[in-house]
């Protein structure tokens, strides 16, 4: 459940059936990233603000880690690499 300002991620409806095994969750100012149990993230919030990750989607397999900045994410895979 999520909840405040739509703008800054408070409405995370668009992906509520996506967030199931939720491990972890990171924040940027604006957004969030969910790690799940099987290592793939579901973000939203803003897309400037890294709650679009449509760009990346394929390569966020076996993540292991989320680092945020104010307005970004980095992730940490299984085999070391970074995203």
């Amino acid at each position: 459940v999520t909840w405040g300002h739509p703008d800054y991620g408070g409405d995370s409806s668009e992906v509520k059936d996506q967030l199931k095994g939720v491990q972890q969750v990171h924040a940027t100012g604006r957004a969030f990233v969910a790690i799940l149990a099987d290592g793939s993230v579901v973000t939203w919030g803003d897309r400037d603000s890294g709650g679009d990750s449509s760009g990346v989607k394929d390569q966020l397999k076996g993540v292991q880690q989320v680092h945020a900045t104010g307005r970004a994410f980095v992730a940490i895979l299984a085999d070391g690499s970074v995203v």
